[in-house]
């Protein structure tokens, strides 16, 4: 009887939903590789939510995560295509892509989280949204990607002499190669959904990722030893492919454009609230967190990254006004 309820009530959420979306003039299918509850795939429901508001309806957004449209170097080209509308993705798979793109991913760039959102925020950011145009894609935000850390099953690293010789999955950019080769270790450019079975397998050491990709990934029941270098202070990106932003009226592009910025503060706040729960459960279940970490090695060893990917007098300009943003 229970299992019968249960498929009855899947069924009419099922049913509601496709009501819900066959009452939009316009459903956007939007993409995320993180599983449902996720802070962005939230994020992306709240966006949702206030389109179809600002729009009486016209528009909405299905949103499939989990990958279910495919890793993000394949949604990436999907959306430029047009046959995926909205993608939520990481900078990483763009540093090849878009040069811009290439400075918020810069290791250490940033002190905190609060300096990334005050640069990202304001006239920087939105050069870094604007180059998405020339790429067939519409930028239309930032989202919380937390700071990221080494993790794996080996040993605790509290230096960089503990690195040596490891192997690292990154995610597919060359920055984040020569990143990891600086630091004297093995980077092995990796789909996200291969991490789990490659650290259980043996083919990689660990990966480097915040406590929320840490914690939902599974990671940390492969990987118990988690060091918080934080690396990377990498912020995410909410586009739009440009084909199908071309379809929109004038009117409509002004608020999808509001939609995407109605979203942020909600991801934020769900991002802070999920790195606390994340780190809370991954020290229950017995992860050793190393914190007693001098950072200084790390980012000095950093200079021969940023003379390689900071070549232009814009970008070493971009990276100028980063450092001398309070």
């Amino acid at each position: 009887m229970r299992l019968i309820k249960t498929l009855t009530g899947m069924l009419l959420a099922t049913a509601a939903m496709a009501m819900a979306a066959g009452a939009c003039e316009t459903t956007l299918k939007s993409s995320d590789t993180h599983p449902d509850g996720y802070p962005t795939v939230e994020a992306v429901k709240a966006m949702s939510k206030s389109l179809e508001e600002r729009t009486d309806g016209r528009l909405c957004i299905e949103i499939f995560h989990s990958a279910q449209l495919g890793e993000e170097k394949d949604t990436i080209e999907q959306t430029q295509f047009g046959a995926i509308d909205l993608n939520r993705v990481s900078l990483g798979p763009f540093n090849n892509i878009i040069e811009e793109t290439q400075i918020p991913s810069l290791p250490y760039i940033f002190r905190s989280v609060e300096h990334m959102h005050t640069v990202m925020d304001g006239p920087i950011g939105q050069e870094i949204l604007d180059a998405f145009a020339e790429h067939d894609l519409i930028g239309l935000g930032f989202y919380d990607g937390g700071s990221r850390s080494f993790y794996n099953k080996e040993k605790p690293i509290k230096s960089m002499e503990d690195l040596k010789g490891m192997k690292f999955r990154v995610m597919q950019s060359d920055m984040f190669v020569d990143m990891v080769s600086a630091l004297g270790a093995n980077a092995t450019p990796l789909p996200y959904g291969e991490v789990y079975s490659s650290i259980q397998t043996g083919v990689i050491d660990g990966a480097e990722n915040n406590w929320p990709s840490y914690d939902t990934s599974g990671h940390f029941e492969v990987a118990k030893y988690y060091t918080l270098d934080q690396h990377l202070i990498v912020p995410e990106v909410l586009v739009m492919s440009k084909k199908s932003w071309d379809k929109l009226s004038p009117e409509d592009q002004v608020a999808v454009k509001a939609a995407a910025r109605d979203s942020v503060p909600v991801m934020r706040e769900l991002w802070v609230a999920q790195e606390k729960k994340s780190e809370e459960k991954v020290r229950a279940a017995g992860s050793e967190i190393i914190t007693d970490i001098d950072k200084t090695p790390f980012i000095e060893a950093m200079k021969p990254v940023y003379e390689k990917y900071v070549t232009s007098e814009k970008l070493k300009d971009m990276v100028a006004r980063i450092q001398a943003t309070e």
